[in-house]
């Protein structure tokens, strides 16, 4: 199961040019045989205990979307509140979601008490269930790029809405709304990063050895 030099670059280039896509959708519909595979490919994210704790709510109604469009933007609002200044006015600019655009959307969720309440690897560390499932929107975000589909995560949301929108029962934690589609472009560079929102971190600062201090 060795990887050859084309595989390995390819891993790579999918992991390097994914993008947080929002306004870019295109309305083509995703075949089914494609959203088959960036499920699989989720759903075989790792998983603390192998307790697998994902389900997926795919979404098409835009009755739905509309709904979560109205949650986002309860949460937007609010979010615009929390900057001052500039940084107010470039967040309110900004296009921070694709939910009535996209031709579908996903909600990954996790549910805590699968399997039952003592799971191998999470008895120190309740949350590794989270973990879990936040690697199973990797596994898909990547898969996606890797079959030119773009991904936005919905982050600005409360989960109650999305409890509501989605018909989520109050146990299930929602890890993610996913907007998936076709789209005209990826950026070359996230976008926060060519407005200069923020700028990379070097990696060099962020790399300890052996205990925590200053990197060099």
């Amino acid at each position: 199961m060795i990887f050859s030099e084309a595989e390995r670059a390819a891993v790579y280039k999918a992991i390097h040019t994914r993008r947080d896509v929002r306004g870019e959708f295109r309305p083509e519909p995703i075949p089914e045989e494609i959203l088959s595979r960036i499920l699989t490919a989720a759903h075989h994210a790792p998983s603390v205990g192998f307790m697998q704790p994902w389900d997926f709510i795919v979404v098409r109604d835009p009755k739905v979307k509309q709904e979560i469009k109205e949650g986002f933007q309860v949460a937007h609002n609010e979010a615009a509140e929390q900057f001052e200044g500039e940084k107010r006015a470039t967040y309110q600019s900004l296009k921070l979601e694709g939910i009535t655009e996209a031709p579908l959307g996903i909600c990954i969720t996790c549910d805590p008490s699968r399997h039952g309440p003592v799971v191998i690897g999470r008895t120190a560390n309740p949350e590794m269930d989270l973990y879990s499932s936040v690697c199973a929107v990797q596994n898909l975000w990547l898969a996606a790029r890797a079959e030119n589909l773009g991904v936005g995560w919905v982050s600005i949301i409360h989960h109650q809405a999305l409890r509501a929108a989605l018909g989520i029962p109050q146990e299930i934690v929602p890890i993610a709304y996913l907007c998936v589609g076709y789209v005209t472009q990826f950026h070359e560079k996230p976008e926060l990063e060519s407005i200069g929102w923020l700028p990379r971190v070097p990696l060099d600062a962020l790399v300890h050895h052996d205990r925590w201090e200053s990197p060099l």
